[in-house]
């Protein structure tokens, strides 16, 4: 068994990192850093409790960390990680500028250790879905390809997502799995232009946006916003065979706040209702949701420890994934369309 520590005990520590880490049959979780000691402890009796981050990283006992603690210290902390020989899984976005990405992936690189982010939301059942479709060629060539994350949070929150800093607010946060999801079906981008914004009253950080990722003969719009109280569009592909179009968001989530186990049946399965539709020139089709699996994720982490597999999610399209969260920031602030010079489009669906 992989002994597994957490740092942090927070929204994604509580409600993905530790259901996905307990259910798994190749790791034990053995500790967690967090101030809220009594809580942990009423939660997880048998398991060792640290007061610092620092203190769990150096305690020795440990084969795999999560960090899930806030994102500017990400970095310090995974270096930290790695400098003492332990495989790391860091919550997205990896660290708030692509300069540290690249950094703790040489260190992994040099120390010859396992470090992954996770972009768990590849494991959506609806993104499953459309890389199916794509994969199938029912919707011909790709022109034109949405990506939405709306809410209805008109409210500004107390928590440190929501407030001013490196790597807050909606485009790191929200945003990341978008990036990540668009270039692991399209490779990068030749270009962006990106509007990122503060909208709500008192906002200290973005909390909408608006991302065009260029591409030859393909155009992709990653949008958020805060104020969508209607049912929200997921996805919308148009292509020269016909469109896709899903509405509300993969069911995994809710399912964990609501205690299902990752190892039941019926988990990632999402209702006949909010199935997607294919539409053709003369006919619309319902399209059956693929399961969704977080818990593959963590099945992968656990072969690329013990057995050499492959990282679920390389860290160097983490680093992909910040530079364009970098350049979207810089549009938006400039008012122009930014070239990605480092370009090299590929093709994941072989």
């Amino acid at each position: 068994m992989i002994k597994v520590g957490v740092i942090g005990y927070g929204y994604s520590a509580k409600t993905f990192h530790i259901p996905l880490i307990e259910t798994s049959e190749y790791m034990e979780l053995v500790a967690i850093n967090s101030s809220q000691k009594e809580l942990v402890r009423e939660q997880h009796p048998n398991i060792a409790i640290f007061d610092t981050a620092q203190a769990l990283i150096t305690s020795g006992n440990l084969e795999l960390i999560v960090i899930t603690a806030p994102n500017n210290v990400h970095y310090s902390l995974a270096k930290l990680c790695l400098e003492h020989g332990i495989n790391v899984v860091i919550e997205k976005p990896m660290v708030t500028t692509s300069v540290e990405a690249q950094e703790l992936v040489d260190l992994a690189k040099k120390q010859g250790l396992l470090l992954s982010v996770f972009h768990n939301r590849r494991w959506d059942g609806d993104f499953l879905t459309v890389k199916k479709l794509l994969k199938n060629n029912q919707l011909g060539d790709v022109r034109y390809f949405e990506s939405h994350y709306d809410r209805f949070r008109p409210i500004v929150r107390q928590r440190w997502r929501e407030q001013a800093g490196k790597g807050s607010g909606i485009w790191f946060d929200l945003g990341s799995h978008l990036v990540d999801q668009a270039i692991n079906i399209f490779g990068l981008p030749e270009a962006l232009t990106a509007r990122c914004l503060p909208l709500r009253a008192n906002s200290q950080t973005t909390d909408y946006f608006h991302v065009q990722l260029h591409y030859e003969n393909l155009e992709v719009v990653l949008h958020a916003s805060s104020f969508s109280a209607a049912p929200n569009m997921r996805f919308r592909i148009e292509g020269t065979k016909g469109s896709f179009i899903k509405y509300g968001f993969d069911p995994q989530e809710e399912q964990l706040k609501k205690g299902i186990s990752p190892i039941n049946s019926l988990y990632g399965v999402e209702n006949e209702e909010n199935y997607g539709r294919l539409y053709s020139e003369f006919s619309s089709t319902a399209i059956e949701t693929e399961q969704g699996c977080y818990k593959q994720y963590y099945l992968e982490i656990a072969q690329a420890i013990k057995l050499g597999g492959c990282n679920p999610v390389n860290p160097a399209d983490a680093v992909e994934v910040l530079k364009i969260l970098e350049l979207a920031e810089i549009s938006s602030e400039s008012g122009k369309k930014m070239m990605i010079s480092t370009a090299k489009n590929y093709d994941r669906l072989k």
